[in-house]
């Protein structure tokens, strides 16, 4: 194998059964192996041969990859080189994500995990969602976000988004929800402990308060912090007091959610109210 200089790993300090690896205009070849793990991976620019198990593939932008534990595979450039991002996941832990997923749908397996059925996929939900959860994970993004963008991308790739309805659930156990997370504006909050509270599980209460209130729970708490620093920027609060009651890690935290949001920086938003 030839030495590929150009990659960057990452262990998630927000899963940390989870491995992230960055290839930027990358040349190695790779001899045929297997992992012990899950691998997912979004091909960013170039072309590949790719070789999983006694399927051969011709991929390239766009395509995602997926691996199962112990599926012997190659990857390599087809000419020049080719950029790449991957995600490796603990077996254990992988299969526990999914069953809360399949029991959803009523679908039970006696295996420790699901093996994914494509090895190649082409679907745009299923790319958007893996960038989402990359992305979350190599920024460290909240635990409930993380978890939140774990989930969809699970669904999708277990072919769920379209054979599962929305649970009917209690709206006084979403009220429960909902009313901590407000309560509780500037802490860190993770599904584990809502659901418990509420004896839903994980995907189940993600599913049903992204159905009642049209966000999942870490979108709509930080669309509720964005509203309150509104008001609290209105009425003359200093840019870092406002950043620091609402839980964010700083001011620069801050404003990229801010600016996603609004569209302007908190600072621009304010002069128009202070003088």
């Amino acid at each position: 194998m030839k030495k590929d200089t150009s990659a960057r790993f990452k262990q998630s300090t927000i899963l940390p059964w989870i491995e992230l690896r960055i290839a930027n205009r990358s040349s190695a070849c790779y001899q045929s192996h297997s992992h012990d793990e899950f691998s997912f991976g979004l091909i960013e620019q170039g072309r590949a041969s790719y070789q999983n198990r006694n399927t051969s593939h011709h991929i390239g932008a766009g395509d995602i990859v997926t691996i199962n534990p112990a599926d012997v595979h190659s990857c390599n450039p087809e000419a020049g080189t080719w950029s790449y991002t991957m995600l490796f996941a603990n077996t254990e832990q992988m299969g526990e994500w999914q069953q809360e997923v399949l029991d959803a749908s009523s679908i039970r397996t006696s295996m420790d995990y699901s093996a994914f059925r494509a090895d190649l996929e082409r679907n745009e939900v299923i790319k958007s969602r893996y960038q989402q959860l990359f992305s979350a994970l190599l920024n460290e993004s909240t635990l409930l976000e993380v978890q939140s963008r774990l989930y969809d991308f699970l669904e999708a790739s277990l072919g769920q988004c379209t054979q599962t309805q929305p649970m009917r659930t209690p709206s006084a156990a979403l009220t429960r929800v909902k009313e901590k997370l407000l309560d509780e504006i500037a802490q860190i909050h993770e599904l584990e402990s809502l659901s418990q509270e509420v004896g839903m599980s994980r995907y189940q209460l993600l599913r049903a308060f992204k159905h009642q209130y049209g966000l999942p729970p870490h979108a709509y708490l930080m669309d509720e912090k964005i509203k309150r620093a509104k008001v609290m920027l209105k009425s003359g609060q200093e840019i870092a007091q406002v950043a620091y009651e609402l839980g964010f890690t700083d001011q620069a935290h801050f404003q990229k959610h801010f600016k996603k949001r609004i569209a302007v920086t908190p600072k621009y938003y304010q002069s128009h109210f202070i003088e």
